[in-house]
């Protein structure tokens, strides 16, 4: 990252003042929770003896350079790591107190801990399939439901409006925030309990930046959201939890806008004062 400049600088400012306005009094309990986890691909040591509690209904941010382990940690969550070759995991992943590698079968536990890439990737297919197709996969069959499913997740993505008159049209001929919200909408029809967000808003514009940032906070009252964000702005205007990732380390984690304005490691505070990144 560059250093900021001036309008930046002030735009950080303002965002941590807000950012303390809701600082949460009390630490929830952890909907999930990584404890002494290392993860290498072959040789390569990518994670290392990272833990982090992810409180249950907040936005936990995972910032850092590029490179630095953080959308690895966030693939490792829901096992889509598993489909690398030569991954191999030490530690520990847990959902509930239950070990997501030896006690949630790997399809339960995708369907409570959903996925957002980077780059929007609806299907081929029509707006409504695109939402219904995680639901019919779990056995929804009845067009009634699937369409009470269908309508009520592309209203808790806040596409609704946008799409309800073009549902049995392609999902490919949406706008690219359009189709990043409904990539969420897909996610959610499922029911998840975890939502994760890999850079979510890296490929869009600004109001469909600003348009997801709102979504994920109006979604946290109902999921756990971890997000991973090149965008130290959007960690402080969306997140209540924020960790820092250096070279396959957390190196440190905790209340957002005590990161931001008083962090304890070095490394931290040059990261987040533009010195490096």
């Amino acid at each position: 990252m560059k250093c900021l400049e001036a309008e930046q600088v002030e735009q950080l400012e303002q965002a941590t003042a807000r950012a303390g306005e809701t600082t949460t009094e009390h630490t929830r309990a952890a909907k999930m929770e990584v404890c002494g986890l290392d993860l290498h691909y072959g040789e390569f040591h990518a994670l290392k003896n990272v833990s982090l509690r992810f409180p249950e209904n907040e936005v936990t941010a995972l910032i850092g350079p590029s490179g630095c382990g953080k959308s690895t940690l966030l693939k490792t969550l829901n096992r889509m790591n598993d489909l690398v070759e030569g991954c191999r995991i030490e530690g520990s992943i847990n959902l509930d107190g239950c070990d997501v590698y030896g006690q949630i079968p790997v399809t339960d536990l995708r369907r409570r801990v959903g996925m957002v890439f980077q780059q929007p990737n609806p299907f081929p297919m029509s707006v409504y399939d695109n939402v219904a197709f995680g639901p019919r996969t779990h056995g929804v069959k009845k067009r009634d439901e699937l369409d009470a499913v269908v309508e009520q997740s592309l209203r808790d993505a806040a596409i609704w409006d946008e799409v309800k008159d073009r549902l049995g049209k392609s999902a490919m001929g949406l706008s690219g925030g359009q189709q990043q919200r409904l990539c969420i909408a897909r996610a959610l029809a499922v029911r998840p309990e975890v939502l994760l967000l890999d850079e979510s808003t890296s490929a869009l514009d600004p109001i469909s930046t600003a348009k997801i940032e709102e979504l994920v906070g109006e979604l946290k009252d109902r999921y756990t959201v971890i997000m991973v964000t090149h965008n130290m702005l959007q960690a402080l205007r969306v997140s209540t939890k924020t960790a820092f990732f250096l070279l396959g380390e957390m190196i440190e984690a905790g209340d957002t806008n005590t990161l931001f304005t008083s962090p304890h490691d070095k490394r931290t505070e040059d990261y987040v004062s533009g010195r490096f990144g």
